[in-house]
Parts: C-alpha cells; structure tokens; sequence
C-alpha cells in the first residue's frame, strides 16, 4: 500500500471513529438508559476528563512523586482525598484505583497471599466476576491465586446465609484444614444490604479480613441511606466511580489509618504507575457533588427503583423479591423467562430505545443456564433519576419495557414513542452546574 493510500485508509478510520461518537450520543441522548452499571456524568466531571491532566504522569503518593509538574494535580488529589474521607467517614482513601477491580486486587494483595482462601458470592448468586474463583477467569483467583470458596445462599431473601456459611466453612476446616483469610462482600445483582456486622464476626473468629465492594452503592452509601460498612465491621470498602457515584470511570479505596502503610505500598509500585490524572479530578468533583446533593439524590433513586418494580409488576411482567419490597438500591431484577430469554429481551429493548443488559438470576446457578442466555434481566434507576425523572416517568417507562416484552409490539414503533418521551430529560441533575446537556457531543477538533 503505497504513501496516498495509507493516507485516504487512515483518513477513512479517523473519520468513522468521529462519527461514531457522535451516533453513540445520539442514540443515547433518546433513549432510556437502565444500565446499572453506568451513569451519566455532570458537564464538571467530562470537562475533567478533556482537559490536559490525561496526559500527564504523576507517580507516587501526593506529596511524594517521582514527576515533575505536579503542583495542580497533587492539590486536586488531596482535596479529593480530603472529600473522600468526609462523605465516607473514613479514616483512609486512596483515589489511585483505575478502576473497581484494582481496587479489589489492591485489597486482595494488601490483606491475602496467593493460596489463601477468600470467601465469595457465586456469579449466580450476585458475585462479580472479580471476586470469582480462577475456574471462572476471576480476578481472585486467576490473578491473585486465591482459593475461593462461595457463601451459603438465602434464595428466598437474595442473601448470604451467614449460619449456612459457618457450617461450611467448618467442614472446609475439619476436611482440609483450610481457614479462610479474606471475606468479600457486595455484588453485581446488589438488591439489599448484607450482613456485614454478622460477616465480621465470623472473619474475627479466624483472624480474616473483610471487603466490602461497594461498586454498585457507593453513591447511596454517599447519601446515607444504603449501609455503611466501615461502621459495620469491614476492613476496607472499594468501588468503581461511575455507578451511583456518577463520577468518571476510575477505582477508590477506603479503609482504617492502620491498614494505610499496607496500601500504599501495594498501589505504588506493586498495581499502578500513573494512575490516570483526568479521572482523579472528575473523582474529585463527583465527591463534591455527593457532598452536597447525594442525600436527595440516593434517596430519590432508590423511590424510583422501587417504583419502577411495582409499576413493572401491574404491567404483568415478574419482577423478582416483591415479598421484601423488590429493592433497596438501585436495582432491579426481572425473570423474563415465561416470555423469553434474556438475551432476546436485551436486544428487543435496545431496538425500542432501552437499554438494560441480559443477567444471571439465582435460579441459574441451580438450572445451569448459560451465561449468555439467561433468565433474567436487570435494570437500573441512578441514569433516568439523574436526568430529572420521577414516579410517573417509572410508570411510563414500565409501559414501553411491557410493550416490547409482554406485548409483542415492534421495537421500532415503541422507539419512536421512547424518543418522543425522552426530548424533555436532557440536562444533569443533582449536580453545581448543567449548561451542557447530559448527552451533548462536544468538539474540539
């Protein structure tokens, strides 16, 4: 391929990657976003992550880089971990974690050796993959080479069976001599808070450590109405940023003075060199945004999953532990399964505007279904309660999901309603400013 051709091919990428971009916030900007996993960030926290720190190094603790140049930055990070420590109410927190599964594996090193046994929920069961045992491609157990053994499982409460657990461990002890080191707790499917105070007893009777992945809540443990585990009995508390939190896609750490020595040496050098500069200072707004708005914010997302469940449920579809008031978070979880599977209802709603994602349910786990088509789906409320919506906007929301699902109607005429419903939600709540548009694609080159 000779020098023009290149030129016209590279020209060719460049260009698609540009539009691209730019559909993918089309898309986004009319449709429903019920990921709960995601969230959208304020105007603040996307001009953190243009601007200019993305391209800088800073090695090291605040106060202690091995790069120049880093006056601003180490403000910001300290300020950040300053914010941390007031709206967790921690004695410790680290902002080095690019991500919620460094986090763990900072937490997994800190507090475990390869060989050692940590105690964790089943993938089935509401695990996350990074708890999961090296059979699995876990984090733990394929990176760290830990022995991961799982909870006994309450099915009937969507929880870990503290006393089903004690047995089990019992026997791991009398038959293998085997003690466990490390309890995690938190989940993927994150529907009411775990026991952690029983959890934490039991981890003291071996001498264990307990995390808590608070990934999923940690914007509603920000606002206080979730569970605060630090006060509970956990050792350490990690998460990604970009959930309820509604930072930027990047990890935190929080946890007690004593452990602090240990963790700074396990994030520098051991896990991370730079550790992503941009993202810190939209970690750093969002802890402020949490600070002052979260407490309305937390509270109206978890009405609004609720809401969502009940509003679901008179629409005919099966939305599960509506015995226990379907939810406590943000979350909600459906089983699709008289209906279809979840990942034809996946793709449905995506053709109609929604998005939520295909999700093991924990009869799964005793079917065996496979991963890829399971029973269930799950959705999410923190997006759609960032934009400004409410009870009635959940109720219309659970008519278009029942239009697709239980209907039968076609996506495509379903998703011209959806962006007709959508045109009024464009700005960021529940945040200090939102003159950009939630979903704006914005230009600089």
């Amino acid at each position: 391929m000779g020098p023009g051709n290149r030129f016209v091919r590279a020209e060719e990428a460049y260009r698609k990657v540009l539009r691209w971009m730019r559909e993918h916030h089309e898309f986004f900007s009319s449709s429903i976003p019920l990921i709960a996993s995601e969230n959208v960030p304020s105007p603040a926290v996307r001009e953190a992550l243009a601007s200019d720190l993305g391209n800088r190094y800073a090695e090291g603790y605040p106060g202690e880089r091995l790069y120049a140049g880093c006056r601003w930055i180490d403000m910001i990070e300290m300020l950040g971990i300053e914010l941390a420590k007031e709206v967790f109410n921690a004695e410790y927190a680290d902002l080095r974690p690019i991500s919620g599964v460094m986090a763990n594996l900072a937490a997994y090193t800190a507090f475990a050796e390869p060989g050692d046994v940590m105690v964790a929920l089943a993938v089935p069961h509401g695990g996350h993959i990074s708890h999961g045992k090296k059979e699995w491609g876990g984090t733990a157990g394929a990176v760290r080479g830990l022995r991961v053994e799982r909870y006994e499982f309450d099915y009937e409460r969507l929880n870990i069976d503290v006393d089903g657990t004690r047995k089990r461990l019992e026997r791991l002890e009398k038959e293998e001599g085997k003690r466990p080191r490390l309890f995690m707790l938190g989940a993927s499917v994150f529907l009411f808070p775990h026991p952690v105070r029983e959890i934490s007893d039991l981890a003291k009777e071996y001498g264990a450590k307990v995390v808590y992945d608070a990934a999923h809540v940690a914007g509603l443990i920000a606002g206080g109405i979730f569970q605060d585990p630090l006060r509970e009995g956990a050792d350490a508390v990690t998460m990604s940023t970009h959930k309820t939190l509604a930072g930027p896609q990047h990890g935190m750490l929080l946890s007690w003075e004593r452990y602090a020595d240990d963790f700074k040496r396990v994030m520098f050098p051991g896990l991370h060199s730079n550790h992503h500069l941009h993202a810190v200072a939209g970690v750093t707004i969002a802890l402020a945004e949490a600070l002052a708005f979260y407490h309305e914010y937390a509270r109206k997302v978890v009405e609004n999953a609720k809401a969502l469940a009940e509003s679901l449920t008179e629409e005919g579809l099966d939305v599960l532990y509506g015995e226990l008031g379907f939810t406590e978070s943000h979350q909600v979880l459906v089983d699709v399964s008289r209906l279809t599977g979840g990942r034809e209802a996946e793709f449905l709603l995506e053709r109609a505007g929604i998005v939520v994602n295909r999700n093991l349910l924990p009869k799964d786990y005793l079917l065996k279904t496979d991963y890829r088509n399971p029973s269930g789906i799950r959705l999410g409320t923190q997006e759609v309660t960032r934009l400004g919506m409410g009870r009635d906007e959940m109720r219309e929301i659970a008519r278009f999901i029942a239009r697709v699902l239980v209907k039968r109607e076609d996506p495509e005429k379903v998703r011209r309603d959806v962006a007709e419903f959508r045109r009024p939600y464009q700005k960021v709540h529940y945040a200090f400013s939102n003159m950009t548009e939630a979903y704006a694609y914005i230009s600089i080159t």
